[in-house]
């Protein structure tokens, strides 16, 4: 049986009913909300409301009926015909979407989505929902493979190509393509659609060759590691920053460090800098035998060593390979090292900081072999000599001397 809904009631204030309508008839263009939203003049929130409904709020959540059985966790992610059955009842009941979703236990877009797909649409405007066709429709959708949009429509394959050969972005073609036909949804692809037609085999759809117009070159995709997943970076086993104590993030007790390298030309030099956490006092490393592991943990423990015993309550550093023998240094420095999560530069601020101000005195791009140990402590002292607004204006070194002071006392 099929069941008639009627239009709702449209507003009393022309102007509003007009935008409805203009919203509504750019959703079946095939704009998001988003955008049909601005287009139209209103918050995006309303083009929410006027789809799905008001949301009835926390305290009046509708109440499943007794002959329905919500969605069980791990259930299809695909409507059942018995779903669009109950769908198609309480549409004609004028219930809201956010309460048809409640009593499947669905999204409240998936029936949204479900309501504007499957709907049958008269020419006067006025709509049904009849849940076998609905369900027709969605058992014709469903098999795959599918021939791609791009693949099926030549119009739309010729201008992606075009395009690509002038080195436009995908995200720069979409975009023309929204702007160039507006009212043609089968001209509107997105992106993501365009980077799988250059890479997923077997498609078929663009030219292979239009990859390398890409500005990454890459014929393929790069595969991205979750930071979660990497293989341990080192043999010793790496003490994280999450077990280092809370006296070092609150930078009320002086003697935790942060450290890090900035690198020269080519990766073939850098230089150490360590900064302590509560007086942001710098201390170059001198690295005259580069950055390797093996040199650079004599060059660290060398200069950790200056530093009073007191003020050697910690190390934070990146998983940088130059950290490699960081047991070796923890044990000759009788200071512990723990190391940031994976990109994570946040976690060292201060240090991040501090490479920045350094880079005035070390540019990128340069040979930093060329500096000499007397050179980079005269650039340490001009930093440390300079006022800074994090310490109420006073210098690192007169903050670290106020320090000692009151430790000898």
């Amino acid at each position: 049986m099929d069941f008639e809904i009627r239009p709702a009631k449209q507003h009393s204030r022309g102007k509003l009913s007009r935008e409805r309508e203009e919203y509504f008839r750019l959703m079946g263009l095939g704009y998001g909300n988003r955008e049909a939203s601005r287009l139209v003049g209103i918050n995006p929130r309303t083009g929410r409301e006027w789809r799905n409904g008001r949301p009835e709020g926390r305290a009046k959540r509708p109440v499943a009926p007794a002959h329905i059985v919500r969605a069980p966790p791990g259930a299809s992610r695909f409507l059942s015909e018995s779903e669009r059955l109950h769908i198609a009842d309480r549409v004609r009941e004028k219930a809201t979407v956010r309460a048809i979703a409640s009593e499947l236990g669905r999204s409240p877009s998936t029936v949204s989505r479900e309501i504007r797909r499957n709907r049958t649409v008269l020419p006067n405007g006025r709509w049904y929902y009849r849940p076998h066709a609905a369900q027709r429709r969605a058992d014709a959708r469903r098999p795959r493979p599918k021939a791609g949009k791009i693949g099926t429509t030549p119009e739309l394959r010729e201008f992606i190509q075009d395009r690509l050969g002038r080195h436009w972005s995908p995200e720069q073609i979409c975009h023309a393509l929204r702007r160039r036909f507006p009212d043609r949804p089968e001209m509107h692809v997105v992106h993501e659609t365009i980077y799988q037609a250059l890479y997923v085999q077997g498609r078929g759809e663009l030219r292979r060759e239009l990859a390398l117009a890409l500005r990454t070159g890459r014929a393929r995709r790069k595969p991205h590691r979750q930071s979660n997943k990497r293989q341990p970076r080192f043999t010793s086993p790496m003490v994280m920053i999450s077990e280092r104590p809370a006296e070092a993030a609150d930078r009320a007790i002086p003697g935790h460090w942060e450290g890090d390298l900035i690198v020269g030309a080519g990766h073939r030099s850098a230089i150490g800098t360590l900064v302590e956490r509560s007086t942001r006092f710098l201390m170059l490393v001198h690295l005259p035998d580069g950055h390797r592991a093996e040199h650079f943990h004599h060059a660290l423990t060398s200069t950790v060593q200056t530093i009073p015993p007191h003020l050697r309550r910690s190390l934070t550093w990146d998983q940088g390979n130059e950290m490699a023998s960081h047991h070796v240094f923890s044990t000759a420095a009788e200071m512990p090292v723990y190391f940031c999560d994976p990109g994570s530069p946040w976690q060292r601020g201060s240090n991040e900081n501090t490479n920045g101000l350094l880079r005035q005195y070390f540019p990128k791009g340069t040979d930093l072999a060329a500096h000499t140990s007397e050179q980079l402590d005269a650039v340490a002292a001009e930093l440390n000599s300079r006022p800074r607004k994090t310490l109420g204006w006073e210098t690192p070194a007169e903050r670290l001397h106020k320090l000692l002071a009151t430790t000898r006392q």
